[in-house]
């Protein structure tokens, strides 16, 4: 169906491991916000729990830290947890301040780093500004927010795969999905990786459905919620 690499963005373990052997997803992605959502106390075990399921997948983990220094000694220690792990450094902190020293310093050190949050065009430049040629870096495009705000994410997708084309260890991601159809339009436009929910991937049983038969049972369920309704006009 596509050449865009799945990956499921989630920080339930049942879900985690429910998708491990899913020939569909490739990798899987977390996020404080998720993180919370799960109420996970301990976020070592739950990451040593995920990656126990997934085997050699991808994950990444995001630091904690708003300061910069806290974020490297965090940054360290969520690399050792496996080999196949990157750690989320977002663009910027909560104050606006860029992390382009930390990648700068997390690239010289050889961790694999999935650089998050990004937004503009000027984030782009400064990632590359940033990274050795051979770093392991995914960069992470918030298209669905991007979207949002009424401009075209596909402009930043393109203008970041052409950014890093020689840079080959360096992968662009689609973030904040939206709907299934972006999966179709990541991969229209060159993506690497697009993250998704659980929620929109089971949506794939939908994939080239007949409209027509779609139609009518869409009115099918207005009907028959109508009649359990019992309303009268």
């Amino acid at each position: 169906m596509h050449k865009t690499k799945i990956y499921l963005d989630s920080a339930g373990i049942k879900t985690i491991k429910f998708y491990k052997n899913n020939k569909d997803i490739k990798g899987f992605t977390t996020n404080p916000s998720l993180i919370a959502k799960s109420k996970i106390k301990n976020y070592k075990l739950f990451a040593k729990q995920a990656i126990k399921f997934i085997r050699n997948k991808s994950i990444s983990f995001e630091v904690l830290s708003d300061d910069l220094n806290l974020m490297h000694i965090e940054a360290i220690k969520i690399s050792s947890w496996g080999n196949n792990v990157y750690v989320k450094i977002p663009i910027v902190n909560s104050k606006g301040l860029s992390t382009q020293s930390l990648i700068e310093k997390l690239c010289k050190e050889n961790i694999k780093i999935n650089i998050t949050a990004v937004f503009t065009f000027e984030q782009i430049r400064i990632i590359k500004k940033s990274i050795e040629k051979d770093s392991d870096v995914i960069v992470s495009i918030f298209c669905g927010r991007i979207a949002d705000t009424g401009r075209d994410p596909k402009k930043f997708i393109i203008y970041a795969k052409n950014t890093f084309k020689k840079y080959k260890n360096v992968k662009i991601l689609w973030a904040s999905t939206r709907e299934f159809y972006n999966i179709i339009e990541a991969n229209n436009c060159g993506t690497d990786i697009i993250t998704v929910s659980d929620d929109i991937y089971k949506k794939k049983i939908f994939y080239n459905k007949d409209l027509s038969k779609f139609s009518k049972e869409t009115v099918k369920t207005f009907y028959i919620d109508g009649l359990n309704s019992k309303l009268k006009i």
